[in-house]
């Protein structure tokens, strides 16, 4: 019975993590959802990462994407991880 427990609490904590993700919005998000998926899986949203993932791979994301990163944002292009 306990493990059962578990394994319901463990799969609502993934449901979860994953409904926040995915509630991400904004231009950046909007625009640039497939190449988040493609080169920044594995990052936080939140906490600057993903915009920074963004960022290194600006040469590769999407051209809608890239203005998107071009025009919103911490210094507009310079991504929240990268403001002095």
């Amino acid at each position: 019975m306990k493990k059962t427990a578990l394994l319901i609490i463990a799969a609502a904590g993934s449901i979860a993590a994953i409904t926040a993700a995915s509630a991400q919005t904004g231009p950046v998000a909007e625009a640039c959802n497939d190449d988040i998926a493609k080169y920044c899986a594995d990052k936080s949203h939140g906490t600057g990462e993903i915009r920074d993932c963004l960022e290194e791979n600006k040469e590769k994301v999407t051209d809608a994407c890239k203005t998107a990163l071009e025009t919103t944002g911490g210094g507009q292009g310079q991504g929240q991880g990268n403001q002095q």
